[in-house]
């Protein structure tokens, strides 16, 4: 019963209309020409696979599932016909260098692309998903025989990746990573451990898996300052590239989850397996840095994903159910999208699909830039920019994914909880977005920690100058000057709030984690807030013209919506910041004690906050 039509409007729209994509494409070194029209025949093609492809095997893939028989993982039916035939379109490479086989495109375009696929069929999507990040990595850190065995068969499809962090006793805390590395008498090493919720790390779609791994060398200091990097391929390649023996790797299971049937989430076992070293010795963790952010983009995208998924179903729905008089309408049942309340979740999820997609093709184009910008300045700002925004993209679109996906079950009602519309398993497949690839918490921990207190606030204030900056400029639109008013003020806000954080940080240790995830969400809110105000900008000036169509319209009024209904939310996010760490950390609650003991030095009273 799900459906999808790929919004390739919207995409034209924001990239063009918005983003200044050919401008854009203009300033970048390296990279394939691309005009408009063959991104235009690139996006129709991909949506093509992804409405005729993928989109038939959402939910019978969530009926089956995946089948783990005698060590091995079959994917569920239609899998293994569709990745041959996405492999066939060169979707793999499309935005990798023609060196190793790809297209040459940018990777903004891939990452818009990727949406079509991912959005048709998340499950299947993950089974790529992860390739990308992994070729980074050997770009950045492999070497030129690493590089000539690994990317060919990576930027092909023939092979996929692995990202292999997570172990039994940690997750979040790689500090506690046992994996152990022990060196080989050819110059190679030997991995023995176990990692689990692995996904895609066992299937039988691609010839190969290259895992990367996380582990510890015997001279390694402890903490994560002696974690190195491997390459664990499951067949051992020869000096061609070609695979000829089955390594020391094996599937021990697959995990009985609550969503995403069909991607394979597997317990990996390598008992002396044989590996590369990846980089230098214990730097695996700067190096798995490059892995991690591709994947943490990829992971706030997952928010648009079941966002406009779950927006598309409902709306649907909502113009075709009947039910009850609607305001101000004749009498008998009416359609309920006439009702209030139905329109106000269908407008929220239209905002956070859309407003979404905008921040993270923003976000794409920043990658663009940091790799091909024609200058270093505009490399090192992209670099810069990117380091600070990816946090919030990541925690702050999945959890308003998660808050969308719930909005358009309930559109459905009764209908909405089961399974055969096809809302619930969307629901089901979104909760996961908000823990891995670091959860919100820990996503939030990095912005206010890492790349605000230590910066004393200066990207946040680079941020909210570009932000005036469009303030400015929208404010000669009357339909939406008040609103840039609004979100120029707050701005200033959110500079005197930064301030006093990092003021606190320096005397209160509780000051920082109390406050991160409150402050990402009202970041969030900000950047999305001016995601909409850009687009509300570009729709009044298509509207001034003959060249408007009703996506314009469209967007005016969603802004004015974003603004009335969801953007106020920054003033309780605000406070909630500001009231300090006392209500959580109280040294007097009994029930929050652990076996360790109070918080030493935590404040005592509720009112111990801010700047106080």
């Amino acid at each position: 019963m799900i459906h999808y039509d790929c919004p390739l409007r919207d995409f034209e729209f924001l990239l063009y209309e918005v983003l200044g994509y050919e401008h854009h494409l203009d300033s970048l070194q390296g990279r394939a020409p691309l005009d408009r029209e063959q991104a235009r025949a690139i996006f129709e093609a991909a949506a093509a696979f992804a409405e005729q492809a993928l989109v038939p095997l959402y939910q019978s893939a969530d009926a089956e599932g995946c089948r783990f028989v005698e060590g091995n993982v079959q994917t569920p039916a239609g899998f293994r016909e569709a990745y041959a035939a996405w492999c066939d379109g060169g979707w793999a490479g499309l935005s990798r260098p023609a060196e190793w086989g790809g297209s040459g495109l940018p990777a903004s375009l891939g990452v818009a692309v990727t949406e079509l696929f991912a959005t048709a069929n998340w499950s299947w999507s993950m089974y790529p998903g992860l390739a990308p990040g992994a070729m980074d990595t050997l770009e950045a850190h492999g070497t030129r025989s690493q590089q000539a065995r690994y990317l060919p068969p990576l930027v092909s499809g023939r092979w996929t990746a692995t990202m292999c962090l997570t172990e039994p006793q940690c997750g979040s805390d790689l500090a506690q990573v046992r994996m152990r590395a022990e060196p080989a008498e050819d110059g190679r090493y030997t991995l023995t451990g176990s990692k689990i919720f692995i996904t895609a790390g066992e299937h039988d779609l691609a010839e190969n898996i290259v895992h990367i791994v996380l582990a510890r060398l015997p001279d390694a200091p402890a903490g994560t300052a002696g974690l190195s990097l491997f390459l664990v391929p499951k067949f051992i390649p020869d000096d061609t590239g070609r695979p000829v023996s089955r390594n020391a790797v094996r599937c021990g299971g697959l995990e009985d989850k609550m969503g995403l049937k069909g991607s394979a989430t597997c317990t990996l076992h390598f008992d002396a397996a044989q590996a590369e070293l990846l980089g230098e010795p214990h730097r695996g963790l700067q190096c798995m840095f490059v892995f991690m952010n591709a994947a943490r983009i990829g992971a706030g995208q997952q928010g648009v994903v079941h966002a406009e998924l779950g927006y598309q179903n409902a709306l649907a729905y909502a113009k075709d159910r009947r039910a009850m008089r609607a305001p101000g309408g004749g009498d008998g049942p009416a359609p309920i999208v006439l009702h209030p309340d139905v329109r106000r979740m269908l407008l929220q999820q239209r905002a956070i699909a859309e407003g979404g997609r905008l921040l993270v093709l923003e976000a794409a184009c920043l990658l663009d830039t940091a790799d091909h910008g024609d200058s270093e300045t505009s490399r090192s700002a992209a670099r810069e920019r990117l380091a600070f925004l990816t946090p919030i993209i990541k925690g702050f679109l999945t959890e308003l994914g998660v808050e969308a996906a719930g909005l358009a079950l309930q559109c459905l009602g009764g209908h909405g909880y089961i399974r055969e519309w096809g809302l619930e398993q969307n629901l089901r497949d979104a909760r996961i977005a908000t823990i891995y690839e670091g959860t919100t918490g820990i996503q939030a921990l990095d912005l206010l920690g890492r790349k605000v207190v230590r910066d004393d606030g200066r990207a946040v204030k680079r941020e909210a100058e570009t932000i005036a900056a469009s303030c400015d400029r929208a404010a000669r639109h009357g339909h939406i000057a008040t609103h840039a008013q609004a979100l120029k003020a707050e701005c200033t806000q959110w500079v005197a709030l930064t301030e006093a954080l990092v003021a606190d940080a320096g005397r209160d240790p509780f000051a920082v984690p109390a406050a991160a995830t409150d402050y990402l969400m009202y970041s969030g809110y900000l950047l999305l807030g001016h995601a909409w105000l850009r687009a509300a900008e570009a729709a009044a000036d298509a509207l001034a013209t003959a060249q408007a169509d009703d996506l314009h319209e469209s967007k005016l009024l969603t802004a004015v919506f974003y603004f009335s209904r969801i953007f106020p939310r920054v003033a309780g996010l605000r406070q909630m910041v500001g009231s300090g760490a006392g209500p959580l950390v109280a040294v007097t609650d009994p029930f929050l004690r652990s076996g360790d003991g109070a918080f030493a030095g935590a404040a005592s009273t509720p009112e111990a906050g801010l700047g106080r």
